[in-house]
Order: structure tokens, then sequence, then C-alpha cells
């Protein structure tokens, strides 16, 4: 499963950073790495871009990138 799959509310793991060159490096300086909690807060009203809480911090990523990042959901 991939990140911009997560429903609102719930929760999952990363459990691997894709993207090529300057964007998975991207990924990882704003927190993006295996073994890390996601919660996703919500979407815009027409689906893109989505709202994550990572590491205390809302983040913002568009569903293009959110499909690069792949996790396994919470219970």
């Amino acid at each position: 499963m991939t990140l911009d799959m997560l429903k609102i509310g719930n929760r999952g793991k990363i459990t691997k950073v894709g993207g090529e060159g300057a964007l998975r490096l991207r990924f990882l300086d704003m927190g993006l790495i295996p073994h890390t909690e996601v919660k996703m807060q919500k979407t815009a009203p027409s689906g893109d871009p989505i709202q994550i809480l990572i590491r205390g911090y809302e983040l913002t990523l568009r569903l293009e990138e959110a499909s690069k990042i792949e996790i396994e959901e919470i219970e």
C-alpha cells in the first residue's frame, strides 16, 4: 500500500521510500524514512494535496509524491 491510499484518520508505518535522486533525498530530509509512523490528517476538497502528521509536525504532499512512499497500515 502507498501513502496516497491511506484513509483520513488512519495511521501507517513507512516501509520503503521511492523516488530517484533529488526527490528521494527531499523525502528523507522531510523525515519520511522507513519505520516512521504517519497519520493521514486531511485532504484538499479536490483530493490533492494531502496532509499527514509525521514526527509531531504537519506535512503536505501531492498525491503523485505520496504514491512513491510505501507503508503498512497500523490497526
